[in-house]
């Protein structure tokens, strides 16, 4: 047998750890997604914060999550890979399970904050354990049975979630995600070993800063993350607008959740062939039609009105299945949010990467998701109010409203996704004239 082939054989072939890590990431992301999807109408239905309270609420929450995980890395790598993952999904379970005791709002928030810290640790420690646990000969097929795990735990979740909520209620989604994060934690204290060393990018929290402090400060860099926060605007309200809407038009017996699983699904089938073929183009070039796409997406959302004119209450499909006209756009728009991420998000990645003094790759990258707290600021408290303003809290209409008055109520509902198409629109016009603007600069030098 050559060397070549047994180079071949064993890059397949990963330690213990590496696919307990991929194991606590499924359980992990099972919970988290789960969560997430049904967070607004938790702290809306349940809590009873208002729909504009629970915007503020939910973005900085989700904003949080995106800042400080470089931060929190730096830490999980003073304390060790093992001990950082027990106390991860210690706090996540802890947090879980008291979101489904505790209701009130001031408890809800400390809860939430305390979910806040444990999901903080577990991309840097899960993401660092993948790495150390890999060789160069095998690294890359380590992070893409990563990325598969991580799609999965996603729609797992999600897929779980709806029976819990319409079979014994919503706030028992907490427990579901809580009994998730425990199993993480058992295989964390029992079965998995501590890992020697430091992580090769690992950072002291004073570099981390440093770093934050050069993003803001490399002009292009900023400006690109400004311009592709819109993008994640819009992807955000798979889990800010969207599931209040769904509920709020079609009922208590529609599945939100499932809908959003098919952004992922798009994503995991197109994503290699999309970043293949169009790998000769610049990553701008390949991220502006990825921008293009977004405000069809939002345009297809509030299209089901227009749609049911042409085709009636329902529709059947293939002869196979009947859906709502809500359903079928909802569908359409989200599976054109996943295409446009195909385009998009692998090619930020790359271009921050590029943009990166040479030597502080790793430094810049930590920071890579910035869009998604500015973004999830401003996606989830947009979102509130839009809700308040076109597809209100039943709960809060007059009492003994007919049928045609409710219908009334809700008739411009659709009129929140025109806004988040107008977002889409100007992002994909500015991030044309930062091609432009930049490939003229390029050339000058």
């Amino acid at each position: 047998m050559t060397n070549e082939t047994t180079e071949k054989m064993e890059t397949w072939k990963f330690p213990k750890e590496f696919w307990l890590a991929n194991l606590m990431e499924l359980c992990e992301r099972a919970a988290y997604y789960g969560f997430f999807i049904v967070l607004t109408l938790y702290l809306t239905d349940i809590v009873g914060f208002t729909d504009q309270e629970t915007g503020i609420v939910a973005g900085i929450f989700f904003a949080m999550l995106y800042f400080l995980p470089p931060f929190v890395g730096a830490i999980g790598d003073k304390i060790g890979f093992k001990n950082g993952l027990i106390i991860a999904f210690g706090l996540l379970t802890i947090g879980y399970f008291f979101l489904g005791v505790f209701h009130s709002k001031v408890l809800v928030i400390i809860f939430l904050t305390v979910v806040l810290i444990g999901g903080s640790f577990i991309k840097p420690l899960i993401t660092g354990t993948v790495a150390k646990t890999t060789s160069e000969a095998n690294r890359a097929r380590g992070f893409s049975l990563f990325y598969w795990v991580v799609n999965i735990g996603a729609f797992s979740g999600k897929t779980f979630v709806p029976y819990i909520r319409q079979g014994v209620g919503l706030e028992y989604v907490n427990f579901f995600s809580a009994g998730m994060s425990l199993l993480a934690l058992l295989f964390a204290l029992f079965f998995f070993k501590p890992l020697d060393g430091k992580r090769k990018d690992s950072k002291t929290i004073s570099e981390v800063w440093q770093s934050l402090i050069k993003v803001f400060t490399t002009g292009r860099l900023i400006t690109l993350t400004l311009i592709v926060t819109g993008f994640w605007i819009i992807q955000h309200q798979l889990y800010a607008t969207m599931p209040k809407y769904v509920i709020r038009l079609l009922g208590e017996e529609a599945k939100p959740e499932w809908l959003a699983n098919v952004n992922p699904l798009v994503v995991v089938i197109f994503v290699v062939g999309v970043t293949q073929l169009f790998k000769k183009k610049s990553a701008v070039s390949s991220m502006l039609i990825g921008m293009i796409l977004m405000p069809f997406s939002a345009l297809a959302m509030a299209m089901s009105q227009e749609l049911k004119l042409i085709t009636g209450s329902t529709i059947d499909v293939f002869g196979l299945v009947e859906m709502y006209p809500l359903t079928v756009m909802m569908i359409i728009g989200i599976a054109i949010q996943g295409l446009a991420e195909c385009f998009i998000s692998p090619r930020f990645l790359e271009y921050f990467s590029v943009q990166a003094p040479k030597g502080e790759e790793g430094l810049y990258l930590g920071f890579s998701h910035l869009h998604s707290f500015f973004s999830a600021l401003l996606g989830f408290i947009s979102s509130g109010f839009l809700l308040d303003a076109y597809c209100p809290d039943p709960k809060t209409l007059p009492v003994g409203l007919t049928e045609i008055e409710r219908a009334a109520v809700y008739a411009d509902a659709h009129v929140i996704w025109y806004y988040f198409m107008a977002v889409g629109f100007v992002s994909a016009v500015a991030l044309f004239i930062f091609r432009y603007v930049t490939n003229k600069m390029d050339a000058k030098k």
